[in-house]
């Protein structure tokens, strides 16, 4: 009997395989048209173990399909088992909608039917990956990464046709690629793209969410931003390799959608709630912050990770996976170094290999874990924001600094793993980084209580917006120096898509709600010359990038009167070093001085 799970066609018959070990009874649920509406026809599932299955003699390519599961309704104990409650498959690949919100999804006994998203039986044959599988990905190391909320990025972009503006396909039109291009882009990291849900407060507030860190089906492709579904993700991903740009998918296997206890049931939850962390007490672990937790202790829910994994790998040809809060994937409750998901990973023949990106924290007990990750994982390092984001603003040390620039072999050793940058999608913007002090948050819909209090930040006079000359020439000065610094140093870097000509979010530092030209790039406002400022220094990298791999051995730091000595590094308010690489293959230098709000490379 096949282990797959899923649907899936062979030989002109169509199987169904679910995994329900507590269900007294699974249905497969068929729908007459290809808007998932019309009739509906239910199949009694067969247990085979822990797995139910059904087969049925006919094609049913592109057929609409639900789940509906019977059983102990007993939410206190983890039993949520309402055949009311239709529920998406977790192996799906492709939807008919998008999820949506409502009361009817938390309340036993109501039919969702009619609001939730159906799955689509996928094809046969999957065309082959635009690269083939056993061939590594490029070795992005030393290059830039690129940040892209999907949606946003085109919304507004006058050169993609409308019908394509904010979706996967918009980022193979020649627009987007000429300014990747231009950029010297490494590699794209996509916000996720995988099917989400708006978390229950956003509806009422007439809010959405605009990040997608909320899936419920985790490899199935939001139809919204990727209304082609996998052949338009596999297409893009052609289109962006024949650029020699990689793809790297930001996925969320920390929690899902389904929330908290008042949560809806959707798919995992109605069909087997061990998928979720509970502490001794049978409480919901909430170790991601967002009412649940995936339980990567439990061999299923690692499994079903690898899956998406190879799924996406094998069928849409990315060359990696950036993962959201990624000390989840570790925990088992605590965090380990050699929890079975990185020994599972790279075992695998088929992701060994891939980029692999950690967040290295989550909000639970012992969850910050920067530098924790295997050998052969990159890792965020927020350490290296901050430090330089102190040094620019007056407060920060010159040994801090220094030793980001020099890839933070405090933290990662001599071959670095860091990617290192300034701003990111949460949090402020590059630019607003230098014009707020403070967050303004109030679009959200929480009182502007929502999101970091402290951000590093300064807005060099003024709060927000102004035309003082003066004002204006400090931050031209900062942002130039920050970015200098980003480009100069040892690692790989990223940028967020628009941060290189100025990209504002009116001081949102947490806009995940803001579906709107808050968070959509707004093309016809970038500031150009701070692009071309920006594409220079990313040429200059790569045309170096393999130097920015490892810090070189052999080199000197001087101050202005010769080489730095201890008093120099812990002299207070020190704002000037100077670096000089003796190695010939490498005539590598820079120059740094706060008083002049400057780095120069040499």
């Amino acid at each position: 009997m096949s282990r797959r799970l899923g649907a899936w066609v062979k030989a002109g018959e169509t199987h169904f395989a679910v995994r329900s070990p507590l269900a007294s009874q699974v249905w497969l649920c068929l729908f007459a048209d290809e808007k998932g509406g019309g009739a509906e026809t239910r199949h009694a599932m067969r247990r085979d173990g822990e797995v139910w299955r059904l087969e049925l003699p006919v094609d049913l390519t592109g057929g609409r399909y639900g789940l509906r599961a019977a059983g102990e309704w007993a939410p206190e104990h983890g039993f949520w088992f309402d055949p009311a409650k239709l529920l998406v498959d977790p192996y799906a690949q492709e939807l008919d909608r998008r999820f949506v919100q409502h009361p009817s999804l938390a309340q036993y006994g109501a039919d969702t039917a009619g609001i939730v998203p159906k799955a689509i039986i996928p094809k046969a044959i999957v065309p082959g990956p635009p690269r083939p599988v056993d061939t590594a990905p490029p070795d992005i190391r030393g290059g830039l990464i690129y940040e892209i909320n999907v949606r946003g990025f085109t919304m507004l972009h006058p050169d993609v046709p409308e019908a394509q503006r904010g979706t996967v396909a918009a980022l193979a039109q020649p627009a987007a690629l000429a300014h990747l291009r231009k950029l010297h882009v490494t590699a794209v990291e996509l916000m996720p793209i995988v099917a989400w849900i708006d978390e229950r407060h956003l509806p009422p507030l007439g809010l959405r969410n605009a990040w997608g860190y909320n899936p419920v089906a985790l490899m199935a492709l939001d139809p919204g931003l990727c209304p082609g579904g996998v052949e338009e993700l596999r297409e893009t991903v052609a289109a962006l390799h024949a650029e020699g740009i990689a793809v790297i998918l930001d996925l969320v296997f920390n929690h899902t959608g389904e929330s908290d206890t008042q949560g809806g049931v959707l798919s995992l939850r109605g069909l087997d709630d061990a998928a979720y962390a509970k502490g001794p007490d049978g409480a919901l672990i909430n170790d991601a912050g967002t009412g649940n937790t995936l339980d990567f202790a439990n061999p299923w829910v690692r499994r079903l990770t690898l899956d998406a994994m190879r799924h996406f790998v094998s069928a849409c040809g990315v060359d990696g996976f950036r993962f959201d809060l990624a000390t989840v994937l570790a925990r088992g409750p605590g965090f380990s170094p050699q929890a079975p998901i990185f020994g599972q990973i790279a075992a695998d023949s088929l992701l060994a290999n891939r980029i692999l990106i950690a967040e290295p924290w989550d909000v639970g007990p012992g969850g910050y874990q920067l530098g924790a990750f295997p050998p052969h994982w990159l890792e965020w390092n927020d350490r290296f924001r901050d430090d330089v984001r102190r040094f620019w603003r007056g407060d920060g040390s010159i040994g801090a600094l220094a030793t980001g620039l020099a890839g933070s072999s405090d933290v990662f050793g001599a071959d670095c793993r860091s990617i290192n940058f300034l701003a990111a999608h949460d949090g402020f913007t590059l630019a607003d980084m230098l014009a707020y002090a403070e967050r303004h948050n109030h679009a959200n819909g929480e009182d502007n209580r929502d999101g970091h209090g402290e951000n590093v930040s300064w807005n060099n006079g003024v709060e927000g917006p102004s035309d003082d000359p003066a004002v204006l020439a400090r931050r031209q000065a900062a942002v130039r120096a920050l970015l200098s610094t980003l480009f100069a140093s040892t690692g790989t870097v990223m940028l967020t898509a628009g941060d290189e000509f100025g990209r504002s979010q009116q001081g949102n530092n947490n806009a995940y709600a803001q579906d709107n030209p808050v968070t959509w790039v707004d093309w016809a406002g970038r500031d150009l010359a701070l692009e071309d400022y920006v594409a220079g220094l990313a040429r200059w990298r790569a045309e170096r990038r393999r130097w920015f791999t490892q810090f070189p051995q052999a080199g000197q730091w001087l101050s202005r009167h010769g080489p730095m000595t201890v008093a120099d590094w812990e002299a207070a308010g020190a704002g000037y070093v100077a670096y000089r690489s003796d190695d010939p293959a490498r005539p590598y230098g820079f120059e740094v001085d706060r008083e002049a709000s400057s780095l120069q490379l040499r």
